[in-house]
């Protein structure tokens, strides 16, 4: 294994029901790296309030559809070659790039196989119990609402500088003199104070999403009927195209199957459901399982937990009247 975000050919799934004993967050990835190709589905937070580090993905590697229990700001520092995608929607990424990525949000780099130089960015997380702290003195928060996704382009605007900001949060996390860590919350504010700033000039560069193509269109179809049966021989024949061109498209784009992208993203809907408090069997029926079995299985399999555990978890209580 070499750094972050690279790929070991044997997978361990690695045991969720504790947190691995770690220094800190960057030794927390390197750690989780180590036994699973999908690691970036089983990243939980290790302090309170604000992580950050850098992650590295390296050419010939791939990066599994995922989602969050909290918020991601994304800073690009080498993106060449790397379109990323939120939702349904994908877009084009060029270095100095801000993705702000709400919680629940399925989301996931594609990196070309014309790569030649890894991808590299800085990454900020922010607790739930962090955000409601930042609320109370800062009500007019744009950036971090609850559901959906803020783009912004600094490069080539007055805004550049926001990456020194995150670099100097990241190299807090990694040399961790004394009060480092009220340092990281510090700059953390003023992070999203200039980005607040940033978001709100009439003269800054949010991103655009790229015109669709087929994948686009697929996977806007996928969502669309997440909850319904969806069979490749059926999109296929919506779009008036072969089977086998959606199967290399996804294998060419995401690095991933058809139905491997369905399931995942399904399980990906279902943990932002489950953390709402619906019975588990109907979160099943919510996201497209034929029964809670299959839904269980494939859940499991996943994220090495169950649903039940993953709602105990976050210590959530059900909810019989939904």
């Amino acid at each position: 294994m070499e750094k972050n975000g690279t790929q070991e050919s044997r997978i361990i799934q690695p045991q969720m029901e504790e947190k691995p004993r770690v220094r800190n967050i960057t030794d927390h990835i390197r750690e989780l790296s180590r036994h699973s190709s999908d690691f970036y589905q089983h990243l939980e937070m290790q302090s309170l309030y604000v992580d950050t580090y850098q992650d590295i993905t390296y050419p010939n590697s791939s990066v599994q559809l995922h989602s969050h229990n909290f918020h991601e700001l994304i800073y690009c520092r080498n993106a060449s070659n790397v379109e990323y995608l939120v939702g349904s929607e994908r877009y084009k990424l060029q270095n100095g790039d801000l993705v702000i990525i709400a919680p629940g949000t399925s989301h996931c780099p594609i990196l070309s196989s014309d790569m030649t130089e890894p991808y590299v960015r800085y990454i900020l997380w922010l607790s739930e119990e962090f955000i409601a702290l930042l609320n109370t003195f800062f009500p007019d928060n744009r950036l971090l609402h609850s559901s959906g996704t803020t783009l912004l382009r600094t490069a080539g605007t007055r805004w550049e500088y926001i990456g020194s900001l995150f670099r100097s949060g990241v190299m807090e996390t990694e040399i961790q003199q004394e009060g480092w860590e009220v340092a990281v919350v510090a700059n953390t504010l003023n992070i999203l104070t200039h980005l607040h700033r940033a978001n709100l000039d009439t003269q800054s560069k949010p991103l655009v999403a790229e015109k669709a193509e087929l994948l686009d269109q697929v996977l806007a179809y996928i969502e669309q009927h997440l909850a319904e049966r969806i069979t490749l021989a059926d999109v296929a024949k919506h779009f008036f195209i072969s089977e086998s061109t959606i199967t290399q498209t996804f294998r060419r784009k995401m690095g991933i199957s058809f139905y491997r992208y369905v399931t995942q993203r399904r399980l990906i809907s279902a943990k932002a459901i489950i953390e709402k408090g619906i019975p588990l069997e109907a979160v099943a029926e919510q996201v497209g399982f034929s029964d809670y079995s299959a839904f269980f299985r494939a859940f499991k399999q996943e994220f090495s937990i169950s649903p039940r555990q993953y709602r105990k978890r976050l210590s959530v209580p059900e909810n019989r009247n939904p």
